[in-house]
């Protein structure tokens, strides 16, 4: 299980007369993170700066941050350090500062690059991505309503009715053994299950 942003987005804020305008995304390699980095950068040649910040991989292995001329590890870092605050990964945030002829100092950039950051991903909002095992079930027809009354809290995706009944499960990774000693109890050990995919699920969650 691991968190990411749940989609690209974009977000504006003013502090003293600078514009910073952040750009989130969620990627799955440092190649698409750089790519991504670079296009915001061509939308903005202009701006005073394009500080970017991103972790990569479900290990988080891949963490890069970088301040594009603003005072060392006052822009880069602090963007980087929201997204691990947020227990965030597989996501690239740029945020392009437009100077507003007010310097803020060392510790107004670290809030401003870290609040910018911030504000973005409340606004768009995380998902939790988890690894789910898919089972298919086979069943004899006198045994669905036994299935289906002590098997309820686990996630059906289809269910066919052909010769026999034909469920597939969608098993949190974690509980798959627990799911066949259920299956298993449940119906005496009358039954035949096929482990097949394994399916990364997003869930939203509050943030």
């Amino acid at each position: 299980m691991y968190l990411a942003i749940k989609e690209y987005g974009e977000n504006e804020i003013i502090i003293n007369k600078s514009r910073f305008i952040t750009y989130i995304n969620r990627v799955t390699t440092e190649a698409e993170a750089v790519s991504f980095i670079s296009k915001i950068k061509k939308l903005h040649y202009n701006a005073n700066h394009n500080c970017s910040a991103y972790i990569i991989g479900e290990d988080k292995l891949h963490q890069r941050a970088n301040d594009d001329g603003e005072p060392n590890k006052t822009a880069g870092i602090p963007m980087l350090e929201v997204l691990r605050k947020n227990n965030l990964t597989d996501t690239v945030c740029v945020v392009t500062r437009y100077f507003g002829g007010i310097k803020l100092g060392a510790g107004g950039l670290i809030r401003a690059y870290g609040n910018s950051v911030a504000t973005a991903i409340k606004k768009i909002g995380i998902i939790e991505k988890k690894k789910m095992q898919i089972i298919e079930v086979e069943i004899d027809y006198s045994q669905i309503g036994l299935v289906d009354n002590k098997l309820n809290d686990y996630q059906v995706i289809t269910k066919r009715y052909l010769e026999k009944v034909y469920y597939s499960f969608q098993i949190d990774i974690d509980k798959t053994q627990i799911f066949i000693d259920d299956l298993i109890n449940v119906t005496n050990n009358q039954i035949h299950y096929i482990i097949k995919d394994i399916n990364i699920c997003e869930i939203a969650i509050d943030n």
